[in-house]
Formats: C-alpha cells, sequence, structure tokens
C-alpha cells in the first residue's frame, strides 16, 4: 500500500511516516526545505521518499499525486501554532483552507477518469469545537461546532470542504478533530516542550519560579506516538464520510501539568505568573470523547501524561 503525507516532515507527520513504514506502507512525503530531514539510517524514515513540494501550487500537488500514485492521502500540512493563525488569518487560510481544496478538486477529477482513488484523511483539530460548559466534557462529535479563533475557523471550513467532496463525488474521506498531543520534536512555542524547557533550566540555574501564563485553562493532552498510531488505524479501518475524536477523554489544566513537570525534571520551584505569557481565554476547557474512533479501529491510547512529559525531557537532554 502507498501513502502519500503531506507535511511529513513537521511534528505530526515524522510520527507518523514512521509509523506507516512500521506497517509495511510505502511512504511518500512532503518537506519545504530544499533537502528531506536528516534522519539516522536505522530510522523508518530513511525509506520515506521524499518531495520538496508547497501545498499552496497547484502544480505541486498534481505533481506528488502523479509521483506517489497513494492508495491513502493524509492531508497534514497546515498552520497549527493559533497564534500564528491568528497573526496572518490570510495564510492561515490560504494553507489550512484552499491548499486542502486544491488537493481535493485534484483527487476528484482524478477520481472521475478512473486513474486514481485514494483515500484521504484530513486532519482537524478539537478547537473546531469552541467554548462549551465544564458538563459537557468530554465532547463528541455530535457536539455543536463553536469556534473562536481563526485557526479553528479554518479546521471547520477544511473539514467541510473536504465532507463536500464525499458527498459531492464520493471521495474516501475520513476527517480527525484531533486534540492536543505533544512529545520528542515538537517546536518549543507549544505548553508542554516549553513547560520542560523552563525547568530544565531552573535546574540548571537554580531559579525558584517557573514562569507561566494561564495555569486554569484545560486540555486533553495525547502523546505523539498514540495519535500516529490513531491515523494510521483509521486508514485501515475507518468509515469514509466519518468525523473523528482523536482524544483521551481525560483533561488537565496547565498549572498542574507545569506542577507535574518540575516533579519529573526534579526542580522545587512555585509558579510564577508572567503577564507576556498570558492570552484571552476563549476556550478554558476541552476535552475529547474518542469512543467512535475506539468502535471503529480498536484504538486506545497506551501512552500516559508522564510519558510525554519523560520523553521531552530526555529529548531535551540528548
Amino acid at each position: 500500500m502507498r501513502a502519500l503525507v503531506t507535511g511529513a516532515a513537521g511534528f505530526v507527520g515524522r510520527w507518523l511516516g514512521r509509523e506507516l513504514v512500521e506497517r509495511g506502507w510505502e511512504v511518500t512525503g512532503t518537506c519545504l526545505e530544499d533537502a528531506p530531514p536528516t534522519v539516522a539510517p536505522n530510522d523508518p524514515l530513511s525509506t520515506v521518499r521524499w518531495q520538496v513540494a508547497d501545498v499552496r501550487r497547484s502544480t505541486d500537488l498534481a505533481r506528488l499525486l502523479d509521483v506517489a500514485k497513494p492508495d491513502a492521502v493524509v492531508h497534514l500540512a497546515g498552520v497549527a501554532f493559533v497564534p500564528a493563525a491568528q497573526a496572518d488569518p490570510g495564510a492561515a487560510l490560504d494553507v489550512n483552507v484552499i491548499a486542502a481544496a486544491r488537493l481535493l478538486a485534484d483527487v476528484k477529477t482524478r477520481r472521475a477518469s478512473g486513474t486514481l482513488d485514494p483515500l484521504v484523511l484530513v486532519v482537524g483539530s478539537g478547537e473546531q469545537y469552541g467554548r462549551h460548559d465544564a458538563g459537557e466534557m468530554p465532547l463528541a462529535e455530535s457536539a455543536e461546532q463553536r469556534p473562536h479563533s481563526v485557526y479553528a475557523a479554518s479546521k471547520v471550513a477544511q473539514e467541510f470542504v473536504a465532507l463536500e467532496a464525499f458527498r459531492s463525488s464520493g471521495v474516501r474521506i475520513l476527517a480527525t478533530r484531533s486534540f492536543n498531543h505533544s512529545g520528542p520534536g515538537q517546536a518549543e512555542r507549544f505548553v508542554m516542550p516549553a513547560l520542560v524547557r523552563r525547568a530544565l533550566a531552573a535546574r540548571t540555574s537554580g531559579e525558584r519560579g517557573l514562569a507561566i501564563g494561564n495555569t486554569t485553562t484545560v486540555r486533553d493532552f495525547l502523546h505523539v506516538r498514540d495519535v500516529a498510531r490513531a491515523y494510521a488505524d483509521l486508514l485501515e479501518r475507518g468509515t469514509p464520510g466519518e468525523v473523528y475524536n482523536v482524544a483521551s477523554g481525560r483533561g488537565v489544566d496547565v498549572g498542574t501539568l507545569a506542577k507535574r513537570v518540575l516533579a519529573l525534571v526534579g526542580v522545587d520551584a512555585i509558579l510564577n505568573t508572567d503577564a507576556a505569557l498570558v492570552r484571552p481565554v476563549e476556550v478554558p476547557v476541552l476535552i475529547g470523547d474518542a469512543t467512535k474512533l475506539r468502535r471503529a479501529t480498536g484504538w486506545s491510547p497506551r501512552l500516559t501524561l508522564d510519558s510525554i512529559i519523560d520523553d521531552l525531557i530526555r529529548a531535551a537532554a540528548s
């Protein structure tokens, strides 16, 4: 089986590439740089066929489909950092929505001509649900989508475009609403790597305080390896035309998360609110219900919150 993964050089893309290769898939992955990422010879990513491509260009998308001839496409390429999308809405919509529309239009054409009919997994976000009362948690796929950011709105639009392709043209679409996930390789601007970096710096310097932003925000975290397994499981056992939450079903507030990071790093420090790190909290609690995914694929998380933190600590120290 052949898979095309857009955004394969990114954080989740690398973990998904490894997962698919280990399952026996032939993987073609995209990167924006002039050369593919450097990986060790024994890394499963060493077998990926890398293609330099910009998903905003129709010619690049057509070339990718010609080269990969995929049985499945996983569309991961996108603007994933909420503040970045908020700062440049046009760029976020161009990458997260228009690029997906171009890709699906090409797949529609090829499907109609009988030359290619891949299963297409479009990756969305739990942020699509927006604000709901804490008593409604965990949220199932039937919950109303109330996007409260440009990023969330772009992911809602991407999903609508994808499901239209399924309904109007029979493109075999799978869509996810993936809740927070972390692990080695995630950029330090995201909360868990940032907390680990600050805690390690405090251990080195002897600093007695840890700078932090909002402490009461509650999120549902998965290890990126569990997320990669969920995507691969969906390619093998998901039902086209359906939307699946990828979530743990458990929430943790950022203050508790920070204290756990400090404990695992071995630092006795207090949390100090830094106004520069505080963001307006529009969605105070966000926890997902992955019952539908479990029933469809048999997937369940294997790794704990402590596993994520331990892996981030080891990665930072290496």
